[in-house]
C-alpha cells in the first residue's frame, strides 16, 4: 500500500489535467483509468499491490456503488419520466429478464464444468448495465430524447433490481456447492432484502423529512443541503448491514424513498452526492485494472473469450430488439439501444463480493476470470465506440425525421390510443 494512494492520486490529477481536451473523444475516464491500474499494478510497475481480499478493496467498492444506486435512485420521478416510459420500461421489464436468461443459455453452452447455479450466478453478475462507461450516449443532445433516457434509466435502475437477484442466486449455488446448507441460504436471503428494506426506508425518510421541514423553515444552509443525500446514502448502508441487510438494497430503497418525499420541495440535491459518487467511481476502475484485470488476463481461455464476445454482443442485443417489439423501432435505433449496453461498476462489486467469500464456489476462479474479461471488455470497446457511433447515430437521425404525430397502431386500437414510436421526439 506504500505507493499505491500516491499513484492513484497522481492518475486523477493527469487525468483532470487533460479531461476537457478528451470529452467526446474515444479516450474514456474509464478506459484511462483501468489502463492506468494496469501499467501500475502488479502486472506492471508494481505501484499499486493490493491483495485481492484487502478490505480497503470491499470498502471502496461497497461505498462506490451505495452512492450511485442512491443517487440514480432519487432521481427517478416516475411523473416526470411518464412521456418516455415506453423504453425503459421495456429493457427493464422484458429485455433484462431475457438478457439474464440468454446469459445463462451461452454460459451452460460455452462452459462445460458449471452447473446450473453458476452458470445462472455468472448470467446475472453481468446482466447490469453501466451507462458512465459510453457517457456520450446519454449527453449528446442531438441524439432522440427517448433513447438518452431510455439508456440512463435502464442503466440507473437495473443496478438496484439485479442486487436482490444475485443475492438470491449466489445464495442458491453456495447451497448447491454445500458450503451453506439450504435453510440457511433462504434465511440469509430473507434478511438481506427484509432489512436492507426497511433500513433504506427508515433512512431515506428521515433524511427527506429533514429536507422539507428544515428547508420551509429556512434552518438548512444550502452547502448542507448537499451533504444531506451523502449522509443518507451512508446512513442506509451502515444501518442495514450490522442488522444482516444488504446495505446495496437499503441504499437503493433509501434513494427511491428520499426522491419521492424530497421533490415535494423542488431543487437540487444530487451536486455532492454525484461529484461523490464520481471521485469514488474513478478510484474503483484504476483499481479493477490494478487489482483485479491484470492477473484475470493470466487465465484466459477460449471458452472466457468467446463467452466475452457473447455477453456484449448477442446475449445483450437479441434481448433487446425483442423487448422493443411493437414500439416500431426502426433498425439503428435497435441496434444502437442493443450494442449500448456497458458492464462496469455493479459487475466489479458482485465480483469483489464473491471473493470476499472465496472458496464456496466449485469454479469460482473462471467464472470471475470470465466476469472480469468481459469487463475489461466492455470498457474498451463500450468507450471507443461511444463518442463515434453517437454522432453517426444522430446524423442518421436527422436525415431520416420521424412525423411529428405519434403512430396509430392498425390492429383494432380506438383513435385514441396511440403508442409512441421509440426514437421520436428527439431534438431536429
Amino acid at each position: 500500500m506504500t505507493w499505491a494512494i500516491p499513484a492513484i492520486a497522481a492518475m486523477l490529477l493527469a487525468f483532470a489535467a487533460i479531461s476537457r481536451k478528451v470529452a467526446g473523444t474515444p479516450l474514456t475516464a474509464s478506459i484511462a483509468f483501468t489502463a492506468g491500474g494496469l501499467a501500475l499494478g502488479a502486472e506492471g510497475l508494481g505501484l499499486i499491490e493490493v491483495d485481492v481480499t484487502d478490505e480497503t478493496i470491499k470498502l471502496l467498492a461497497e461505498v462506490t456503488l451505495a452512492l450511485v444506486l442512491f443517487t440514480d435512485a432519487s432521481n427517478v420521478d416516475l411523473t416526470a419520466l411518464r412521456p418516455e416510459i415506453a423504453v425503459p420500461a421495456r429493457l427493464l421489464g422484458f429485455g433484462l429478464p431475457l438478457t439474464i436468461a440468454a446469459g445463462f443459455g451461452a454460459a451452460v453452452l460455452v462452459f462445460d464444468d458449471f452447473g446450473w447455479p453458476e452458470a445462472l450466478l455468472l448470467a446475472v453478475i453481468l446482466a447490469p448495465t453501466d451507462a458512465a462507461l459510453g457517457q456520450a450516449v446519454v449527453t449528446l443532445p442531438a441524439l432522440p430524447t427517448r433513447v438518452r433516457q431510455g439508456l440512463n434509466v435502464e442503466s440507473g435502475l437495473n443496478d438496484g433490481i439485479c442486487v436482490p437477484l444475485f443475492l438470491i442466486v449466489l445464495a442458491v449455488a453456495r447451497a448447491e456447492s454445500g458450503a451453506i446448507g439450504g435453510g440457511s441460504a433462504a434465511l440469509l436471503v430473507a434478511e438481506q432484502i427484509g432489512y436492507g428494506i426497511l433500513a433504506g426506508l427508515g433512512a431515506g425518510a428521515v433524511a427527506a423529512a429533514i429536507v422539507v421541514v428544515a428547508g420551509r423553515r429556512g434552518a438548512i444552509d444550502p452547502l448542507w443541503i448537499q451533504i444531506v443525500p451523502v449522509a443518507a446514502a451512508v446512513l442506509s448502508y451502515t444501518i442495514a448491514v450490522p442488522l444482516g441487510g444488504s446495505g446495496f438494497i437499503a441504499a437503493f430503497v433509501g434513494g427511491l424513498a428520499f426522491g419521492a418525499i424530497r421533490r415535494r420541495v423542488g431543487g437540487e440535491l444530487s451536486h455532492m452526492i454525484e461529484e461523490s459518487g464520481d471521485l469514488f467511481n474513478a478510484v474503483t476502475f484504476i483499481v479493477f485494472g490494478a487489482v483485479l484485470l491484470g492477473p484475470a488476463l493470466g487465465h484466459l481461455s477460449w471458452q472466457v473469450l468467446v463467452y466475452a464476445a457473447l455477453s456484449l454482443t448477442v446475449v445483450r442485443m437479441v434481448p433487446v430488439a425483442l423487448s422493443l417489439v411493437g414500439l416500431h423501432a426502426r433498425g439503428p435505433t435497435i441496434a444502437f439501444l442493443g450494442w449500448f449496453g456497458p458492464r462496469g461498476l455493479a459487475t466489479i462489486v458482485f465480483v469483489v463480493l464473491i471473493v470476499e467469500e472465496s472458496g464456496e464456489l466449485p469454479h469460482e476462479n473462471l467464472l470471475l476470470t470470465t466476469a472480469l474479461v468481459t469487463i475489461g471488455a466492455s470498457v474498451l470497446a463500450h468507450g471507443l465506440t461511444a463518442a463515434p457511433l453517437a454522432d453517426r447515430y444522430a446524423a442518421w437521425f436527422r436525415g431520416h425525421p420521424r412525423p411529428e404525430t405519434l403512430h396509430i397502431e392498425a390492429s383494432g386500437e380506438k383513435p385514441g390510443d396511440v403508442r409512441p414510436r421509440v426514437d421520436d421526439g428527439g431534438e431536429q
